[in-house]
């Protein structure tokens, strides 16, 4: 063999190395992409909570007694208990499709509203079956009640709190200086 055909063979040989790692770094960088957009959803989510509007809905919603009618709820004393009805119910819908299509992270939901959720559901569950009839449309808040039962489904069975469960967790970040 002459030295131009090893000078070829070796250039093809670099040629397909250098394909096979630019297909290897394209996929690290889809995975890294698709991995930004999940923490970007979630920090999202976390911000919608510390909404002054959500927040007011949260805490009246989470007051009311579980067989409140529609009827109720419309008819309540209490300003814009409605209007609260809605929100929590929209952006547990919200939530519930960004779960589903695995935007954001069944574990993040769970961690973030997984005891809450099954507990508004309960609440607006009369309120949304109603709207639904009224509105002769079976899939109002469907991801809401999907997403309520998928937290219920997939709790454990004796759920620890966090600051009981996780009391000696440690920061990854300090675990090499305190030799764990």
């Amino acid at each position: 063999m002459n030295d131009l055909t090893k000078l070829a063979n070796i250039a093809e040989i670099i040629g397909v190395l250098i394909v096979m790692a630019g297909f290897v770094f394209a996929l690290l960088q889809m995975r890294q992409i698709k991995q930004q957009r999940r923490e970007l959803a979630a920090i999202e989510l976390f911000r919608f909570f510390g909404n002054p509007k959500f927040t007011a809905a949260y805490k009246v919603i989470l007051h009311l007694p579980e067989d409140m009618s529609a009827e109720d709820i419309r008819n309540s004393e209490q300003p814009g208990l409605d209007d609260a009805a809605m929100l929590i119910s929209t952006t547990m819908e919200n939530i519930g499709v960004m779960t589903y299509q695995r935007i954001v992270p069944f574990i993040v939901v769970n961690n973030l509203i997984g005891s809450t959720t099954p507990v508004l559901w309960r609440k607006l569950e009369q309120w949304a079956t109603t709207l639904r009839l009224e509105q002769d449309s079976p899939g109002a808040f469907e991801w809401f009640q999907w997403l309520a039962e998928q937290l219920v489904k997939h709790q454990t069975n004796d759920p620890e709190p966090a600051y009981i469960a996780h009391k000696d967790w440690i920061p990854s970040h300090l675990r090499h200086h305190i030799g764990s």
